[in-house]
């Protein structure tokens, strides 16, 4: 499911490689995913000292956070311009600390495998996220660097006889975040406003989708993608908002919380430095339910979710003016670091169906 994107953007209406599979006989027959990009992590460096050295005494918190956003900016530029790498400094510990993170980027991947939908999807979506699944939910991929397929000296060697009992056992993947760092105030928010909100749109959008998807065999086609990716997101969002509505683990949060500040308050130092932080993000957190909605549909693309043309034309209005300031004054998907990955999203040849634009857009009063 995760390469489902590249091979439903390869699928025709004549060749639905999602609903009955792909195999590819010769590295001739392997197929170019339109837009993919894959990022090798090469090297990490702390870089916490460079970016604080922008910040002077006296600067307010937004000064603070503008100055260390331009020093990241001179870092990323900085690295890539000197390995040719993609470079992006990484924020961790909410800001307590920032490592540069260095990538070999591979954009030429062809697609060599993909199981047909029935057997990939065994199950259907009562089994994905819920119980272990028994299906061949896999598919396979050739990485090309200069038109050759890539020389790798590190990855994970294929074993066919399987982990033996007792063995140590490293999974590869990126884990999801956590909220362990949230204050209450910002676990209320999103129990209260951001998840509900979330919640109602997707599956308003699943509701189009599935409605277009019945007009025909190819609408089908069109929207599958679509439809498997806003289900997986309303099964994450349940689990995140079933977990925020548990009475016993919000007291133990507030418990928790009470604790912290007391002990803040016992010194004076902390109190000084520290003390007025939770009431303040109480206060951010009031502010952004006042403009929460609007924001997720314009900026985060809740209420055009699959547009691919409102997404390609706000980058390139945005683009027209982003070039024209100074690097670390950019957003940052315009910094020159990024931008050739975001040449790739704008540039991609990958399918845009007009019958699905015109279909489901959602009118002025849905809004």
């Amino acid at each position: 499911h995760v390469g489902s994107e590249c091979i439903h953007n390869l699928s025709t209406a004549e060749h639905d490689y999602m609903q009955n599979g792909f195999y590819a006989a010769t590295r001739a027959d392997e197929r170019k995913c339109p837009d993919l990009e894959l990022n090798v992590l090469v090297g990490i460096e702390d870089v916490t000292d460079k970016v604080n050295a922008s910040v002077k005494p006296g600067m307010s918190a937004a000064e603070r956070n503008q100055a260390q956003k331009g020093a990241m900016a001179a870092l990323e530029k900085e690295c890539t311009e000197k390995t040719r790498l993609r470079c992006d400094v990484v924020t961790l510990y909410e800001g307590g600390a920032f490592n540069l993170y260095r990538y070999k980027k591979y954009t030429d991947v062809r697609l060599v495998f993909a199981p047909e939908s029935d057997t990939a999807f065994f199950g259907g979506d009562p089994d994905n996220f819920t119980f272990p699944r028994y299906c061949l939910d896999v598919a396979f991929f050739r990485v090309y660097e200069n038109d050759q397929p890539a020389k790798i000296d590190h990855y994970l060697a294929w074993s066919s006889s399987g982990p033996r009992l007792g063995e140590l056992v490293f999974v590869s993947g990126n884990p999801g975040s956590t909220g362990r760092l949230l204050t209450l105030a910002q676990l209320e928010f999103l129990r209260d406003t951001a998840y509900p909100f979330q919640l109602k749109i997707l599956k308003r959008r699943r509701q189009v989708l599935l409605t277009f998807a019945q007009t025909g065999a190819d609408e089908a086609r069109i929207a599958q993608d679509d439809i498997f990716g806003i289900e997986n997101s309303i099964k994450a969002i349940t689990g995140y908002q079933s977990g925020l509505l548990d009475a016993d683990l919000m007291a133990r949060k507030q418990v928790e919380e009470k604790q912290l500040r007391a002990a803040v308050a016992a010194n004076p130092d902390w109190q000084k430095q520290f003390g007025g932080a939770w009431d303040a993000l109480a206060r951010a957190q009031r502010a952004y339910a006042s403009f929460y909605s609007r924001y997720q549909l314009l900026e985060q693309r809740l209420g055009l979710r699959s547009s691919r043309l409102f997404s390609v034309a706000r980058h390139l209005i945005r683009l027209a003016e982003e070039k024209t300031k100074p690097n670390e004054k950019r957003l940052r998907e315009y910094r020159e670091s990024n931008l050739p990955s975001l040449e790739l999203q704008i540039f991609s040849p990958a399918p845009i169906y007009e019958s699905l634009r015109l279909r489901t857009s959602p009118t002025p009063s849905a809004c």
